[in-house]
Order: C-alpha cells, then structure tokens, then sequence
C-alpha cells in the first residue's frame, strides 16, 4: 500500500468539509482551493493549506490543469474531487495518473464507460443486469426518435446521454409532443453538457428509485453498504433519500444486491459507487445508471452501517485491501437526509442568495449536519443552490420521522429563504409516515402543501430562537 499523505481536495463547501474531516482522522494533510467568491468558505480556514485560483469562479474548479499544479507544487500525493465538477471527469482522472498523483475514485476507463449512458446500459446487460428497453446509439435526429419511441411505445423518456441530474430528460406522454419534448432536452444537454446527444427509454409510471451503494478494492473484493430510496424527487431532482427503503420486498432487496456486486466484480470496479435502479409496482428491476464518485446522500449509508465512505475511498486509492467482509457489515435502524436548498418554495424554488443573518443548527442524539453555513456567511449565487444537508437516524421508521420532525422544527436559518417548510410539511404527511411514495410524490402533493409564508415562518423562527436563547445564551 503506498501511503498517502497529503490530499487536494478538488471541490467546495459542504463535501470539502467532509473530506477535509476524514484527512484529519487518518493524519493526512488537507489542501483547498476556492475561487474569488468562496473566500469566506468554512472549508477554506479548516484545510491544512489554502490556494486561491482567480478568475472566472466556475473554471476554479473544473480547470483541472491548474488544479493539478497547484496539487504538484503543493506536494500532494492525491486529489479528491468530491462529487460534482470533476469528479466523474475521465480526462481529469487520466492526467491525475500522467502526473503521478493518486485520483481518489474508479480508473478512468470506468469513469468514462459508465459517463455514457448508453456504453453503459450494454456493459450491464452483457454481465446480467435488467435494462429499460430503449436505444443504445446516441441520437441526434428527430425523426429518427420519434419512430423509436413510436415503436417502443409511449410514455418514453429523453434523457441526456452525457449528463445528469436530471439535466436534458423530458418524458413524453403523447406522439404529438414529442418533437417539441425533443428539441427541449437536446437544447438543454447542449447547455449544461457541450453535448447534445440524447438517447431513448421506456417509462416506467410511477416507479421507485432505489441505489446500491458499492465499495470496491482493487484486488477483487467487492461488497454493498445496503440500498438507498430516492424516489422523493423534484424534476429528476433529489430531495430526500432513505436507507433502507421502507417498503422494498426482501426479495427485491436481495436481487438488487447479488446483481450489483456481481456486476462490479465481473467488470473489475474498484473503489465505491452508487447503481441506481427504478422498479415498478410489481419490483421488476431496472438499471439505469452508475455513478462513479460518492454521492451526495452518503451519509445516510454511513449512519446505517456505521462506515465511513470517504475514508474508504482514500484506503482504496491507496492501494488497501477491503478491512471487512459481506457478513461482517450490520445494518441497524433508519436514517434520512433532507437536502437543505437556497430557493423559495413559494416562487417556483426559485433558487435564493444571501447573507446568514441568523443561524441555529439542530442537534441531539441521531442528528448530523453536513454544512459549511455559519451566521454571516454570503452565499454566493454561481453554484448549486444545495447548502447544507440534515441527516437523522434512529432504530426505527417511526422514531426517524419523529426526530426528522423535530430536527427540522429545530433548524433556523434567516436571511434568505430555504426549503425547511417544505420538508416540514413533508415528515408530516401521512403517505411518507407511511413509506408511501414514489417518483411522482412531489408532483402529487406539492399542491397539497400549503408552504408556510415568510412572515408565518419569521413568527414560528422567533418563538424558538426564545426558547433557545434561555439555554444558549
């Protein structure tokens, strides 16, 4: 195993943090960088060394040759990129390895096989796993599409074919609309991908989105941390995840594990990754991507299985064998994350900018918050509008959205608005107390939900911040 000793961190905020944590506890140096607007970034004071790129704010963290200078000159043996930007970028990891610095992730071969949806859709299937029918060629062509999904029949989903995060997907219900569904998502790939290639697939009505969380040594050991439910979605968007599932058949459940790890080991994966399925009312299982780099909803795995998912990938990177096997891994209770967004719930969520003007994290048994707010912090308007991430576990489902409902009732942040209302309503929704939901959940009950008003909030925000002031002050 060659140690490593020293890492640059490639990205900021909340998963800089995370990463900077896990360094700390395995004695390894931590390197930041931050462009000219994330000068104030928690994450920049708590790393072991700090280095400014100038310039457009954006290119700070996706110029991956100045990137890797900086980690050169600064003598790092290694780069985590975290999850966005770079992270599932196969040149970046390539010329990692050109300059003899450590990628913490997979081999850019799987990088870029499992970036294409379509490449990756065939490798799946070639090792044993169900896939949507759908194309498995790029295309650019209209008409070419709408005979496909004409043939196919509809309802059909559009998905970007080198993207993401529900970026250039329209579904289509109707033939009539699916030229203009079309030209919608290849505008949009072509907008937030450089690339406006999309591909085809049957859709699945009403399905549950359901990941497995891999971890993967170079020496052919292969084992899962448990499933992940992300079926709480807005616009292909998730906003809540869930481990376990609370309503997934133990059948299912065991399939999805023994297709996952086979598939890994039969492919010759290495390091930790999430495959995520959808599967029907029936638990007809479906794959429908992989993603190469840790997720933002991690922490839930951790809190279940009580291992910790960054520092694993260091080991890995570094050339560690698996410490555990299959049957050593014990699950225990529940845990959910809520993504705290920067946006206004009653504009459309439209995304929100501001400066912390007052500041209370929840707290207690069971509760972890991954942020890097603080009270008079700006959040900057270039990035994704996600700031934070409240995490709850407890024995059971029951007593884990009760803790959810009091941690959220605990959260205060002023100064802009944030979703909190609308995960408040949420937890107290009785198709979620009872593990009722599907991808089509939000859509269904966001007209149910009656978001608390800014000044309704205000009041609420203000009885507790009187309540606590008699024990935190």
């Amino acid at each position: 195993m060659k140690k490593i000793n020293k890492i640059l961190i490639s990205n900021r905020g909340e998963i800089a943090l995370r990463i900077i944590r896990a360094c700390k506890e395995l004695a390894i140096q931590s390197v930041a960088i931050y462009s000219e607007v994330d000068n104030e970034g928690v994450w920049v004071l708590k790393a072991d060394e700090s280095h400014l790129i100038k310039g457009d704010v954006l290119q700070a963290y996706l110029n991956y040759e100045t990137i890797i200078s900086i980690a050169k000159k600064s003598g790092c043996d290694a780069i985590h990129p975290g999850y966005g930007f770079l992270s599932e970028n196969a040149d970046f990891a390539k010329a990692c390895e050109e300059n003899g610095i450590i990628f913490i992730g997979p081999k850019a071969e799987h990088i870029a096989l499992f970036g294409d949806k379509m490449a990756s859709k065939v490798a799946m299937r070639s090792v044993g796993v169900p896939v949507l029918e759908g194309t498995d060629e790029p295309i650019v062509d209209k008409k070419a599409g709408a005979a496909f999904a004409a043939r196919i029949g509809f309802p059909v989903i559009i998905k970007a074919a080198f993207g993401g995060g529900g970026r250039g997907m329209r579904i289509v219900h109707k033939e009539k609309d699916f030229e203009s569904m079309f030209d919608s998502a290849t505008a949009e790939s072509m907008k937030f991908f450089g690339r406006s290639e999309v591909f085809i697939e049957k859709y699945v009505v009403n399905p549950r989105h359901i990941e497995i969380q891999i971890v993967a040594d170079k020496y052919g050991n292969v084992v899962h941390l448990g499933e992940r439910d992300c079926s709480i979605q807005r616009r292909h968007q998730k906003v809540i995840e869930i481990a376990p599932s609370p309503r997934l058949s133990e059948e299912a459940r065991r399939e999805l594990y023994r297709i996952s790890t086979k598939a890994m080991f039969k492919l010759g994966y290495e390091s930790v990754g999430t495959i995520e399925f959808l599967l029907d009312e029936n638990d007809t299982i479906y794959f429908i991507e992989m993603n190469t780099r840790v997720q933002v909803e991690h922490p839930v795995t951790e809190s279940i299985s009580g291992i910790d998912i960054i520092q694993r990938m260091i080991e890995i990177a570094a050339g560690d064998r698996l410490r555990f096997l299959q049957e050593e891994i014990k699950f225990r209770g529940y845990a959910i994350e809520f993504r705290i967004n920067a946006e206004n719930p009653e504009k459309n969520f439209m995304p929100t900018v501001g400066t912390v003007t007052e500041y209370i994290a929840p707290g207690g048994p069971g509760v972890r918050l991954d942020t890097s707010l603080y009270a008079g912090y700006t959040v900057p308007a270039n990035y994704d509008s996600m700031i934070g991430k409240l995490i709850v576990s407890a024995l059971d489902w029951e007593g884990t959205v009760n803790k959810a409902r009091r941690a959220l009732d605990e959260f205060i942040i002023e100064g802009f608005p944030t979703n909190i209302p609308l995960h408040q309503h949420i937890v107290r929704d009785e198709d979620f107390i009872n593990g009722k939901f599907t991808t089509n959940y939000l859509d269904e009950k966001l007209p149910q939900f009656n978001v608390v008003n800014p000044e309704t909030q205000k009041k609420i925000e203000g009885k507790l911040k009187s309540i606590f002031s008699r024990f935190l002050f």
